[in-house]
């Protein structure tokens, strides 16, 4: 890779298997160079954005090392290919002026039915009977209904009983809100952990808000669809599994970080809860080594897991495509869209 001038453009496309290579109408005089790699392990990161001006990606550790002149000279634009900016570290793009831009509301749809999905899979314990129906064990005399008790020996809650707590009120909340309603069932919009006014979110009211407490307490699921910052961090952990119902099923798709996995595990044990499933993970990619979530004396628990894939759909990639094809002319135009800082 040739080094950049004032004009022309080195964009390195970090994570080619999850974000489409779209071709760019950059404004004269500019022109650029696409140098595609399918993936890009942290090992690699270094080395391939060295003469990069313009990166893309989905979701890659960003840290001070990486973005310091030492290690990425030329770089002046990031277009984060997806919704989440937590895996970079926005305060050293900020002192050394590089742009960062992402692609806000691509993956709505996506992820508000994978929450659905996630939901029924864990309500009606389906991998549970999946299984069982494979290993050959429906037989006479043995109902495979008892597989999909909870540990008071009750059936699955219908969607006109479910008790709906979405934590996150942006764009993919708001979905959630409109299928679980669609569904029938009873719906809360969670106000701030921290705030005395249920009703403020992100600075201005809008929907009427339930307080966090008690959308804890009288949800029977509780979806998350919030940011990960330094005030959702473990946003539910063992005082908030501790005052769930029995019958609680809690669903992540945000960020891994918002749950304490450990206290996720406990509950589950103890039953404090009837099931969890989560899309995200603290650490990613997600294994037994480095998630508690997916240890070993887990594999009985009421959890469903998956990696990472919500925002998976034809959808997504078409809006994807669009939202970065704009925000890179956009910025090379001196009209940066979609800013993040």
């Amino acid at each position: 890779m040739s080094p950049p001038s004032p004009t022309h453009h080195n964009i390195v496309h970090l994570q080619a298997d999850f974000t489409s290579v779209v071709e760019f109408d950059l404004p004269a005089p500019h022109t650029y160079t696409n140098i595609i790699y399918p993936l890009t392990a942290l090992s690699d990161l270094h080395e391939r954005i060295r003469d990069a001006t313009i990166i893309t990606f989905a979701n890659i550790k960003l840290d001070a090392v990486t973005l310091s002149p030492e290690v990425s000279p030329h770089l002046k634009f990031i277009a984060i290919v997806a919704t989440g900016t937590d895996c970079v570290d926005l305060e050293a793009c900020r002192k050394r002026g590089i742009v960062v831009s992402n692609c806000p509301s691509a993956n709505i749809e996506s992820v508000s039915e994978h929450a659905l999905g996630l939901y029924f899979a864990t309500r009606r314990r389906m991998f549970d009977v999946h299984m069982l129906t494979r290993a050959g064990e429906w037989r006479p005399g043995q109902s495979p209904i008892a597989r999909m008790l909870d540990s008071d020996g009750e059936r699955p809650l219908t969607c006109q009983e479910e008790v709906v707590g979405i934590v996150g009120n942006g764009n993919v909340g708001k979905r959630i809100a409109t299928l679980a309603r669609a569904l029938g069932m009873t719906v809360m919009i969670s106000g701030r952990k921290t705030s005395s006014n249920p009703n403020l979110s992100n600075g201005f009211s809008d929907d009427q808000r339930v307080p966090f407490e008690t959308v804890m307490k009288q949800s029977t699921v509780i979806f998350l669809a919030v940011p990960l910052t330094s005030s959702t961090k473990n946003l539910i952990s063992t005082p908030e599994f501790e005052s769930m119902s029995p019958h609680a099923v809690l669903v992540n798709v945000s960020r891994g970080g918002v749950v304490d996995e450990e206290a996720l595990v406990q509950a589950l044990k103890e039953n404090q809860i009837a099931g969890a499933a989560t899309d995200v993970f603290r650490e990613e990619p997600a294994d037994p080594a480095n998630s508690p979530l997916l240890a070993e004396d887990t594999k009985d628990l009421n959890l469903v897991v998956t990696p990472h894939v919500a925002w998976a759909a034809r959808k997504t990639k078409v809006n994807q495509n669009r939202m970065t094809k704009q925000i890179v002319e956009d910025w090379a135009a001196g009209s940066p869209s979609n800013l993040v800082i």
